[in-house]
């Protein structure tokens, strides 16, 4: 089980959920929210990468506000109202937070995000640069309004969804050739037959699929422990 902790965020504070592996100790990983808010199952994330040898922080992006799985027009409020700077803010508060954490080994963080917070992955990684050691969006991209790109020096792996009509698999398809374009390390893996949300446990959209859902994770853990030290 994590706790909530709490850290600066550019002169104010923001809060987030922490898990610690059990070792006490491992690299840092961000995890970015769903539009649904930081609920069980995004906390149940942190865990399972604790449990992973991870210390991982699930910041709380909407400070407190959560919408519930059956309300989908309350979570698109509070998507489509999240100050992007504020959201910005926290995120690198987050980084900075674990980065100065005793438990924490290494001078970069990896990056988990799913549907929004995939998009937000890419995001925060392009902004804070080499703090940023791995990104791995889930079902999500900055699709019609890209960040500079100039910063970005993580490698990428992007999980796709076969069907999703929120961020279309030819869509971030062509952001990540792009991407590769301006040199950058960018992977995509295509789950054929999946939809939007495919891995999230909460089965929200009724897409779970647990067979894709096990090839995510497993190649993300991989990925991660490439990556950071």
């Amino acid at each position: 089980m994590g706790e909530t902790v709490s850290f600066p965020s550019n002169g104010s504070q923001a809060s987030g959920y922490l898990a610690v592996p059990r070792s006490g100790s491992g690299p840092g990983v961000l995890v970015v929210q769903e539009w649904w808010g930081l609920d069980p199952s995004l906390k149940r994330v942190a865990d399972r990468l604790a449990d992973e040898g991870f210390v991982a922080l699930a910041p709380d992006l909407y400070h407190g506000e959560l919408a519930g799985h059956t309300e989908m027009d309350k979570a698109a409020r509070l998507m489509s109202e999240l100050p992007p700077d504020r959201a910005a803010r926290d995120m690198a508060g987050a980084i900075t937070y674990l980065l100065g954490h005793a438990a924490v080994t290494g001078d970069a963080v990896g990056v988990v995000g799913f549907c929004m917070g995939g998009m937000l992955a890419f995001r925060i990684a392009a902004q804070e640069g080499a703090r940023v050691a791995a990104a791995v969006p889930y079902y999500g991209a900055p699709l019609g309004d890209e960040p500079d790109w100039t910063n970005l020096t993580a490698p990428v792996l992007v999980h796709v969804a076969g069907n999703d009509d929120f961020f279309p698999p030819d869509a971030i398809n062509a952001l990540a050739e792009k991407l590769r374009g301006l040199g950058k390390d960018v992977t995509t893996h295509v789950y054929e037959g999946t939809g939007h949300a495919f891995a999230g446990d909460h089965n929200a959209l009724g897409t779970l699929d647990e067979d894709a859902a096990a090839t995510a994770w497993a190649r993300t853990i991989e990925f991660l422990r490439a990556h950071l030290s």
